[in-house]
């Protein structure tokens, strides 16, 4: 069940940390979440403990033991806590009772059982089986059964935190024995644990308390009917204090044994012994209409009696004589249909299912029939007496079967658990399908999400991302002045040319093969990428953040984009294609303009300059304005003078070649490791 991997995730994130359980989940390949009561396949809970020990580097019956403690734990948390607690008064009982609390569970809850072992290991595989026996010493023998091999150790771990937190008894499990299962029909483990404690004291009990061993099953009985030593002393203190005062009162022997009930916390000084008739005052004929489902059968299962709703159902128990196991077979515990086998398991509920070759004609297309109920060996009649119910979870199934709550004794719980049942399906279907909503919702969300971080992504891309935030949220972009910032154009050698020779396609492959390499550059030089226009490349240092180092990291982007030009192949001559470059330092004005597609745009000369730098330019290097040089001249850069030329619409300009980074290798360069 999803419950079982979500309690395992729980505990992988709480002791170990989110990452882990993302490590785990990935390498066991597995989803996040998974829902509670929806059926996963067995090999998702073996792949994450598997995958949990190789990345821990624990043993896996140290994982499977410290799960089961986290189990107990995430049990009560989910509120399972008084249901468990309630099962016995002591460890004896809580294990013995373990089978009846799966077979109410599993008929309550129709395959969506989540308590303790019930759901570790769900019906659909069916939950394992526990039989206990008490040794002299005080120890006991915990036999489990199970059709699932390996998951053995999670047992320790669950009833050792059940004795520790509802008994306060510290336990030790130790298997003595482990083979293949014989009494039991098919191939299931048996393991035999050895289960021994002491107890745990506080230390005023450690102090009022002799250090004596404590038994699993008779502790509570032993102290419940020895009373104290010293609150008898005490008691007989107090009564001789009392008896020497100025004035004596004489009391009573009902007053004095009452006294020592009081000192001796209030319990009985001896055990209850019932009181049983002389004969039993109950005739034939009204204990099979009382008892409508119950049967008794000797030692060679020859019925000897059964009740008047199992002879409706099953006519050929009428017959004097004729053997249980003609009509039934056992399903649960699954052993032999023999008197020894049912003794070995006598404190396990019972499970009958008729067979479907022995009943009338009109059965034979009805499901068949369940009984769940208790065996009582009764020795001087040499007979087992089966009280037992039919096992029926749903109106439906009821139906099914032709049957009427009439059929089901009035004292029979049967008819309260199938009515009240049928109303907690219906909750639970509910319940399941607001569970698979809110995971459907989760995935929804963390779809929503992912789609929210492509379109951040590329809204980025196009604008300055504090830019970006202030259009998200409906504000106005006031313009910015940037007193200094470097700007770089860019654009292909004789690229007129080349467009009249070619495929439009083949053009579109050249710019987007070339665009690439610069906008990977881009990142690697931190340097802003304002537009691209046909062949044209324009780029900016400073802005939209400002830095002292724009004109180098403009500088170092420049030598980039000579180097990577070099990679880019000229669809007509099939030669490295050829790029100018020209740089600019100077003041702008930068801004968003538009509401449809807006752009960040810069304006200012120190544009048009940039852009006279590049189509000023030579083919393959990178031309500087003085300014530009100015930035650059002492930050290790190697330049040369190119002289006075004359620049469309500014007249001359003294002007420079940016050859090399001193300092820099190619591969820093270019952003390579």
């Amino acid at each position: 069940y999803g419950f079982i991997n979500t309690c395992l995730k729980s505990l992988v994130v709480e002791k170990y940390g989110e990452e882990t359980w993302e490590k785990l989940r990935l390498q066991a390949g597995v989803q996040d979440s998974f829902l509670t009561f929806e059926v996963y396949k067995d090999e998702i809970t073996m792949q994450l403990v598997d995958k949990a020990c190789k990345i821990l580097g624990v043993p896996a019956d140290t994982v499977l033991r410290e799960f089961g403690e986290y189990f107990f734990e995430f049990c009560k948390r989910s509120g399972y806590d008084h249901m468990l607690r309630t099962l016995g008064g002591n460890l004896y009982e809580f294990i013995e009772n373990l089978d009846a609390l799966h077979s109410y569970l599993s008929l309550s809850y129709q395959a969506n059982a989540e308590v303790l072992f019930l759901f570790v290991f769900p019906q659909e595989m069916n939950a394992p089986s526990f039989r206990v026996e008490k040794n002299e010493d005080g120890s006991m023998h915990l036999h489990y059964y199970s059709d699932r091999r390996g998951l053995c150790h999670i047992v320790p771990g669950i009833i050792g935190a059940a004795a520790l937190d509802f008994f306060n008894i510290e336990i030790s499990m130790e298997i003595v024995n482990q083979t293949e299962e014989e009494e039991r029909t098919g191939k299931k483990e048996h393991i035999v644990f050895l289960v021994t404690q002491n107890p745990v004291f506080s230390y005023k009990e450690r102090n009022e308390f002799p250090p004596s061993p404590r038994y699993l099953a008779d502790s509570e009985k032993q102290m419940e009917s020895q009373p104290h030593k010293e609150d008898l002393d005490k008691a007989k203190n107090t009564s001789r204090d009392r008896g020497s005062s100025v004035c004596p009162v004489k009391k009573s022997h009902w007053k004095t044994i009452r006294g020592l009930i009081t000192l001796g916390k209030g319990k009985l000084l001896r055990g209850f012994d019932p009181v049983y008739p002389k004969s039993l005052w109950v005739d034939t004929r009204t204990f099979c209409n009382g008892l409508p489902f119950h049967m008794v059968f000797d030692k060679e299962l020859r019925v000897k009696q059964a009740g008047v709703s199992i002879q409706k159902i099953v006519p050929g128990l009428q017959t004097t004589g004729i053997c249980v196991d003609h009509y039934f077979r056992i399903v649960h515990p699954e052993v032999p249909f023999t008197i020894a086998s049912i003794q070995k398991f006598i404190n396990s509920q019972f499970v009958f299912q008729t067979r479907r070759e022995m009943m009338p004609e009109s059965w034979k297309q009805r499901p068949m029939l369940e009984l769940r109920g208790q065996m009582i060996w009764m020795e001087p009649l040499q007979c087992m007496l089966y009280l037992c119910s039919p096992l029926l979870r749903t109106l439906h199934e009821l139906e099914e079967r032709q049957m009427h709550i009439a059929d089901i004794a009035p004292h029979d719980v049967t008819r309260d658990l199938i009515l009240l049942n049928q109303q907690r399906l219906a909750e639970m279907e509910l319940s399941n399908q607001l569970e698979r909503k809110k995971e459907e919702l989760r995935r929804l969300s963390k779809h929503l999400e992912e789609e929210k971080k492509k379109t951040e992504a590329l809204l980025y891309a196009m604008l300055p991302q504090h830019v970006a935030n202030q259009l998200k949220e409906g504000k106005r972009v006031e313009a910015g002045e940037f007193k200094e910032c470097t700007i770089l154009f860019s654009d292909v050698v004789t690229f007129t040319s080349i467009c009249a020779q070619c495929e439009p396609i083949q053009i579109v492959l050249m710019l987007n093969s070339m665009y690439l390499r610069f906008d990977r550059l881009t990142t690697v030089h931190d340097v802003y990428k304002v537009e691209t226009i046909g062949d044209a490349y324009m780029v900016v240092g400073g802005v939209p953040v400002p830095v002292p180092t724009h004109a180098e990291r403009v500088a170092n982007f420049a030598l980039g984009m000579i180097i990577a030009a070099r990679g880019v192949q000229n669809p007509v001559s099939g030669s490295p294609i050829q790029i100018r470059v020209g740089i600019h330092t100077g003041p702008v004005l930068a801004g968003v303009v538009g509401e449809k597609m807006p752009r960040y745009c810069l304006f200012g000369d120190t544009v048009n300059i940039a852009s006279r730098m590049e189509s000023h330019g030579v083919p393959s290097k990178i031309h500087l304005s003085s300014s530009a040089y100015q930035c650059l001249k002492y930050k290790n850069f190697e330049m040369t003078e190119r002289g006075e030329i004359e620049v469309k619409g500014k007249g001359k300009m003294h002007t420079y070649f940016l050859i090399r980074n001193k300092t820099a290798t190619e591969n820093e360069i270019m952003g390579r490791p």
